[in-house]
C-alpha cells in the first residue's frame, strides 16, 4: 500500500537523510532458530557458521552479514545481550544480505558452542596474540568462527571453548582490523582453502 505523509511525519519515521523521499515501513526481522540453521547447513559438504561476539555496531554486523552471504556461510549466530540487533541500518548496510542467510540470536555463546561441537563442528576463534596464523588451520570441515566485540575481540570464556585461535598477521603499525574486515579475510581464506 503506498501513502503520501507530511514531511513532518516523514521525519519522524526516519532519521535517514539519503531516502530520496522514500520510506518503506515493514515488520520487526524474523530471526531463524539455531536448529533451522544446523538443518540447512548439513546440506553443505562443509558447513560454515559465524558467531558473532558482542558486535555492537550496526554498521559492523550489517557489513559482517553481507560478507559472510557472499562467502557463502550457511548462518549466523549473535548474542542477545550488549549486540546490535537486526534493524534498518543493519538491513541496508548489508544490502538485502539480511534475507538470504539465515540468522539466529543466542543467549548463552558457550551453550551454543557446545551445541555445535556436539554437531560436529570446530570452532576457530579470531583472536590477536598467542594465535595460530589463520592460514594454517584445515578449514575443510564443518568450521563455526567466532568474532568478537569491536573493542575487547571474543570474551575470555568464549575462546576457552574454541578449538583453535586464529590471528591474521599484520604488518602495520596499528596492529588491528576493523571486525568486518578481519571477518571478511576469514570467511574467504575457508572459502579459498577449500576450493583447491
Amino acid at each position: 500500500k503506498l501513502s503520501q505523509i507530511s514531511p513532518q511525519k516523514f521525519n519522524q519515521l526516519t532519521e535517514d537523510k539519503n531516502t530520496q523521499g522514500i520510506i518503506a515501513v515493514k515488520n520487526e526481522f524474523n530471526y531463524s532458530q539455531i536448529d533451522e540453521i544446523l538443518i540447512d547447513a548439513e546440506k553443505s559438504e562443509f558447513p560454515l557458521l559465524l558467531l558473532l561476539d558482542s558486535i555492537q555496531d550496526p554498521h559492523n554486523l550489517g557489513a559482517i552479514i553481507r560478507t559472510a552471504e557472499c562467502a557463502g556461510a550457511n548462518g549466523i549466530i549473535i548474542t542477545t545481550k550488549n549486540s546490535a540487533s537486526v534493524n534498518n541500518t543493519v538491513e541496508k548496510t548489508s544490502a538485502g544480505a539480511t534475507s538470504h542467510i539465515k540468522i539466529t540470536q543466542a543467549n548463552n555463546l558457550v551453550n551454543t558452542i557446545e551445541i555445535l561441537k556436539q554437531s560436529g563442528y570446530w570452532i576457530v576463534g579470531s583472536k590477536l596474540g598467542n594465535s595460530q596464523n589463520h592460514t594454517s588451520i584445515d578449514y575443510k570441515q564443518p568450521i563455526a568462527i567466532v568474532v568478537g566485540n569491536e573493542e575487547k575481540g571474543i570474551r575470555h570464556l568464549v575462546a576457552e571453548k574454541c578449538d583453535f585461535l586464529a590471528e591474521i598477521p599484520m604488518k602495520g603499525k596499528i596492529q588491528s582490523l576493523n571486525v568486518s574486515v578481519a571477518t571478511g579475510v576469514l570467511l574467504f581464506e575457508v572459502l579459498g582453502s577449500r576450493s583447491i
